[in-house]
């Protein structure tokens, strides 16, 4: 009997070890690239194995000068750290870069892996020649590299974008293409609708692989990887100017902006040059406070901006001219008496200076008598309305659009409104349910400004491929196809919009004293919110300048701020001075 037990026991032992060295190979030889979601041998490669990213392969954005937006690229020295068991020419790698052999040696020691070589606390930077003299010593674990860094400044973070691992959204987007998880996608802005574009094919590293104790396996030699690809990663040159970025973006923190921004076009080719939102945006935290968003590409409460629309159709409808007077002592309704605001009988022109609700009240009910879609019209030939943002084919995709997070405006929430005629009249200078975006609002500023051709706005220029070449670019193209505006109507906007400042009681006689003629529409937009008994509002300024020469469209906005404390004026004042300084020193230099 005991026999028989101690059989059986060591039976069930001997099955218990078969089963586990059966359970062992299974692991190691035939699972071992997928076990538990884990490719063992890749992993214990990478147990053994040191690496220095060179590049991380995603591509970069750079201004319309070249001048670089996320990453930069810096000659660099890589030192491995198996060169403290070695002997090494480290004397002429000194005298090379002017480091000295014992802070080399210093950083040497302190290194757990592969690292760049410092100089007072920084990635030492080399010239070409450092890196030629460097390179031809050819000496193991020493290597002068280009070497990607993230820049310091972050520029125009709302328009660029940002972002993130995701392995959820990789699945979702690209369900056909096997990308790492670790893989970044664009989660916003140019990012995101660039994504696909920018996609890493690969990272470029350096690596060598150790034994337990750190020393270098299999000789030497430092084996630099790549994708192989002369193509990619692409570079996407945008729109913007770094400096005037950098310019608009302190201009809007001096003055205290909370919420809301400005956006600055190139009149000439309809180009994003700057592009500023607020609240700010933390990198590390996109989305607190609300900080993502961009208030320039979202619809907002216009106020008296709106009535450059229903100037432009009244006058190239015929329904009136500049020498129409209007009732300007009258509320909306056209009889209540305004005694906060009793201009008395003005012409168009004084009426559009002063910004008179019931001039537009009443041009408004007559446009719709006329043409009940006339407001949806004259938006749309303006380029404000629905959107403004660069939109077309491009290769598969039928609808790419350059600003992702770009939202229709309104005009009519309830198209039967267009039969009340308050609802027609408070429509007609801006209020009840307008929502146009600050994008779309400079856009028909620069509309204006060229005579009434509207086009789409752009932000990215082109897509250039690794060797230069360009992969795709995006042209100025229109922004509907409607007929534009009369060259006559166009011109007289553009006097009525110079009116406003030049006129003495016009509410732009503020820019009177800049050193650019500016020409431009004021708005002040009710936005029913409430603060303790005060009411916030929208206070705009949008316009273009040179007026005789236009070159820039500018639209600046404040939002849900306290009456009579907008910085909005001071924030426009600033730019065109800014922008004056600009060109008046480009013009020295040439």
């Amino acid at each position: 009997m005991w026999k028989k037990r101690t059989l059986a026991m060591l039976a069930l032992i001997q099955l218990g070890l078969l089963l586990l060295v059966g359970r062992l190979a299974q692991i190691q030889l035939i699972d071992a690239e997928s076990f538990a979601n884990h490719n063992l041998i890749a992993e214990s490669v990478a147990q053994r194995t040191q690496e220095l990213i060179i590049d991380d392969g995603r591509g970069s954005f750079v201004d319309r000068n070249g001048a670089p937006l996320t990453k930069r690229y810096v000659p660099s020295l890589v030192l491995f750290p198996f060169l403290t068991t070695m002997k090494w020419p480290m004397e002429q790698v000194a005298r090379i870069t002017g480091v000295s052999k014992e802070e080399i040696r210093r950083q040497l020691e302190q290194a757990d892996g592969p690292f760049v070589l410092e100089k007072d606390g920084e990635p030492l930077a080399l010239s070409a020649q450092q890196m030629k003299q460097i390179n031809d010593l050819r000496i193991p674990g020493v290597l002068a590299v280009n070497k990607q860094y993230s820049l310091e400044v972050v520029y125009a973070p709302h328009l660029l974008g940002f972002t993130r691992p995701d392995q959820e959204l990789i699945k979702k987007r690209y369900p056909k293409r096997p990308l790492p998880p670790k893989t970044e996608v664009g989660i916003q802005g140019l990012e995101k609708a660039f994504d696909e574009f920018l996609l890493a094919d690969g990272e470029t590293k350096l690596l060598y692989h150790v034994d337990a104790e750190g020393r270098p396996l299999f000789g030497l030699d430092v084996k630099y990887s790549d994708t192989g690809n002369p193509f990619y990663p692409v570079t996407v040159q945008t729109t913007l100017d770094r400096d005037l970025q950098q310019e608009m973006e302190q201009i809007v923190d001096r003055y205290g902006l909370k919420k809301g921004g400005l956006v600055l076009l190139d009149i000439d080719t309809n180009s994003v040059l700057a592009m500023v939102s607020r609240p700010n945006m933390d990198p590390r935290d996109p989305y607190k406070n609300r900080g993502a968003e961009n208030q320039i590409v979202l619809p907002q409460i216009p106020g008296s901006i709106f009535k450059t629309v229903i100037a432009a159709a009244a006058l190239d409808e015929g329904l009136a001219s500049l020498e129409t007077t209007f009732d300007c002592s009258r509320k909306i309704d056209g009889k209540t008496r305004d005694e906060e605001h009793d201009y008395g009988m003005l012409d168009l022109a004084d009426s559009f200076a002063v910004s008179c609700n019931n001039a537009f009240a009443t041009l408004g009910k007559q446009l719709i008598e006329h043409d009940p879609d006339a407001f949806e019209t004259y938006a749309r030939k303006l380029g404000l309305y629905p959107t403004a943002g660069w939109e077309g084919a491009v290769y598969h995709e039928e609808h790419f659009r350059q600003f992702p997070e770009e939202q229709k405006g309104t005009i009519w929430h309830d198209p039967r409104d267009k039969r009340v005629p308050l609802a027609v009249a408070q429509t007609a200078i801006g209020q009840k349910n307008v929502r146009v975006s600050p994008l779309g609002v400079a856009n028909m500023m620069a509309t204006i400004a060229r005579g009434g051709e509207a086009l789409q706005v752009r932000a990215v220029d082109k897509v250039l491929y690794k060797n230069g070449a360009t992969l795709f670019s995006f042209p100025p193209q229109p922004a509907s196809d409607m007929a534009p505006i009369a060259p006559q109507t166009a011109e007289e906007l553009q006097r009525l919009l110079r009116s406003v400042v030049t006129k003495e009681d016009g509410t732009g006689r503020r820019f009177r004293s800049l050193p650019y003629p500016v020409a431009g529409k004021s708005g002040t937009a009710e936005t029913g919110k409430m603060d303790g008994g005060a009411e916030f509002i929208n206070k705009w300024f949008a316009g273009y300048f040179p007026a005789d020469r236009p070159k820039y469209a500018l639209a600046v906005v404040e939002l849900d701020c306290p009456s009579g404390r907008a910085s909005t004026n001071d924030v426009f004042a600033a730019a065109v001075e800014a922008l004056y300084a600009y060109d008046h020193a480009k013009n020295e230099v040439k």
